[in-house]
């Protein structure tokens, strides 16, 4: 289902909002590696929200997305105070590792493997004697 423009509003208000709370908190370069917000997503009701996180060389990200999960009350908080007069009420907060950074990197190295499996046929076509033929137009 499509979100709402209101869905998309309160998601873009709570991303920008999360990303600065993270920036504050320090919580953007942990172990090494880089924690960003890549996409939130709102219940049509408004009252929950998903937060993709999107982990850059981070080297243990299970344990970091449950450091952040064990921190969602103290967030949820923090994103409060801010958006107190521009919604209702809080919604809550669930965080998910977004893989599609790591997904695309795994199709890209799938076509990458696939282009290169083609070109080894292409090269050893030449040498066959039915593409010989075929050329000549026979």
């Amino acid at each position: 289902m499509e979100e709402t423009k209101r869905q998309k509003q309160v998601g873009q208000l709570v991303q920008e909002e999360l990303s600065d709370i993270f920036l504050r908190e320090g919580m953007t370069m942990v172990g090494g590696g880089m924690v960003s917000i890549s996409k939130v997503s709102i219940t049509p009701d408004l009252m929950e929200a998903r937060v993709l996180l999107s982990l850059f060389q981070v080297a243990k990200p299970e344990e970091l997305l449950q450091t952040i999960r064990d921190r969602t009350s103290e967030w949820r908080n923090l994103l409060g105070r801010r958006v107190k007069n521009q919604l209702r009420r809080v919604p809550e907060l669930s965080f998910f590792i977004d893989d599609s950074l790591e997904r695309a990197f795994r199709m890209e190295g799938i076509f990458d493997q696939i282009r290169k499996e083609r070109e080894g046929r292409e090269e050893k076509q030449p040498d066959s004697p039915e593409s010989e033929t075929n050329a000549s137009g026979g």
